[in-house]
């Protein structure tokens, strides 16, 4: 993966929320999308769902799938199709990893978030994951209520102090 870059230097376009509720991260990669001029100007207005979008290799290629962006509220007949597939640009070497990564059983890849860099680029920023059971989302869940309790009694302590 590239340097990481700094978070007030990318703008967030649209994020995947429930990702780490559903799926076990294990690691993250940072992609180019290919896009249409009418996708570029719809993200921009920030009209993107990335709910039920998942990514998949395909030969030596990646692609996007179900990420719905809205059509260019002022496009005329050469919009695009909101859902249609979308290449996203890594290089050889990642590919070749992620087709590795992604043979093994129960391994996926998903999009946390799209974005811009500072150059002004959509990114997609990959994720490796691996699917949670029904438990695993229950424990998830106990654990950030217990740790919503605990910083509730902290506060309520040092109001009361």
């Amino acid at each position: 993966m590239k340097k990481e870059m700094s978070e007030e230097k990318t703008r967030a376009v649209a994020t995947h929320r429930q990702a780490t509720f559903r799926y076990f991260i294990e690691e993250r990669f940072e992609a180019g999308i290919a896009l249409l001029g009418t996708e570029v100007k719809s993200l921009r207005e920030g009209r993107v769902n990335l709910k039920e979008s998942f990514a998949r290799v395909e030969g030596e290629e990646v692609f996007l799938y179900n990420c719905h962006i809205s059509p260019y509220t002022h496009g005329n007949l050469q919009n695009h199709e909101p859902t249609r597939p979308r290449k996203l640009l890594l290089k050889k070497e990642q590919i070749r990893r992620l087709i590795g990564k992604t043979q093994e059983k129960g391994l996926t890849l998903i999009p946390l978030r799209i974005y811009f860099n500072p150059r002004g680029y959509a990114k997609v920023e990959l994720a490796l994951a691996k699917g949670k059971k029904l438990f695993d989302k229950r424990e998830a869940e106990a654990k950030r209520s217990a740790d919503r309790e605990i910083d509730r009694a902290k506060r309520n302590a040092r109001l009361q102090a």
